[in-house]
């Protein structure tokens, strides 16, 4: 079961959503989509800055719903905000260093989605680096450094991240030499998400559970996206993560954090979103659609949609 609690309503206006787009969009079949929202109510549990304890935060009762919620999808960059809150935790805990470069990758990581600055990050988690094709023995050794970020999250015991896999840098043209090798000749061994799982994660991080109150609060505000910025470069493309994904739906007088992820097959987007006069909520969508022009429509559509259903919550 996930840490949220099935509703009625909000399955009746999630589906109703759902099917608006597939009416909209004939090409984004079911098993094409994945979806995970969660409405806070109140008092609402979330971004108080601090201002409750991550005991109190598991203590309230949420409402969701989701279609494919548990469903293992290639998580393109949407990947980078478990390897932010990981990050946090080393260096909360004196695993990893703090540094001036450091805080640039992770920064640049999560605000421009860069792979070059997570292959940092990553290095740093797992104390592995790229490079050509290693030896059996050194390679045994180089794949269970890297599997330090999986482990690190299944010790956390959450049901929602039991089938994850997270051990794998993010790409612009591709792994080679030993990555090529460890993602597999299938790529079998690639990252894979869900946004029941990723839904676990963002609620940790907005309720100030995540590492602590302090870093929580770090995290938001690498997250946090100034919605001006869709319209004021409205072709900015995916850099702004805002135009062609969830942000690009919301009422401008809106709040969004977020995380989007994106390649030529997948379009992702992770936010938490906070309404005028209405509840906060976390909405997480994972669409698989290979056509470009309407990919960059069919989050905005979806977002739109939400928040005439917050209307009726």
């Amino acid at each position: 079961m996930p840490f949220y609690q099935p509703n009625p309503q909000l399955t009746t206006l999630a589906e109703q959503a759902l099917a608006d787009t597939w009416a909209q969009f004939p090409d984004l079949k079911p098993d094409r989509i994945a979806l995970t929202w969660i409405v806070y109510d109140r008092p609402i549990p979330v971004n108080t800055g601090g201002a409750i304890t991550a005991d109190e935060l598991w203590k309230y009762p949420v409402r969701g719903f989701n279609h494919r919620g548990g469903e293992r999808i290639y998580p393109a960059s949407t990947a980078k905000l478990f390897y932010l809150l990981a990050i946090h935790e080393w260096l909360e805990q004196g695993m990893a260093t703090p540094s001036a470069e450091l805080d640039r990758a992770i920064r640049d990581m999560i605000i421009d989605s860069s792979n070059d600055a997570t292959s940092l990050v990553v290095d740093t988690l797992t104390g592995t680096t790229s490079g050509p094709e290693l030896s059996s023995g050194p390679f045994t050794t180089w794949q269970a450094q890297r599997n330090l970020i999986n482990r690190y999250y299944q010790s956390l015991g959450w049901a929602e991240l039991e089938s994850i896999n997270i051990n794998q840098k993010t790409w612009s043209d591709g792994p080679y030499g030993r990555e090529r090798a460890f993602v597999g000749e299938m790529r079998e061994n690639r990252n894979m998400l869900t946004t029941d799982a990723i839904a676990r994660l963002m609620h940790s991080i907005v309720g100030g559970a995540a590492v602590s109150g302090d870093r929580s609060s770090q995290m938001m505000q690498l997250l946090h996206r100034d919605l001006n910025l869709a319209v004021v470069t409205p072709d900015s493309g995916e850099e702004n993560q805002l135009d062609g994904f969830l942000g690009a739906g919301l009422p401008p007088e809106s709040q969004i954090w977020s995380k989007a992820g994106w390649t030529s097959q997948v379009r992702h987007d992770v936010a938490y979103i906070e309404l005028v006069d209405r509840q906060p909520y976390l909405l997480i969508v994972f669409t698989e659609v290979t056509d470009r022009s309407q990919n960059r429509q069919i989050l905005p559509f979806i977002s739109d949609r939400i928040v005439t259903a917050m209307s009726q919550v």
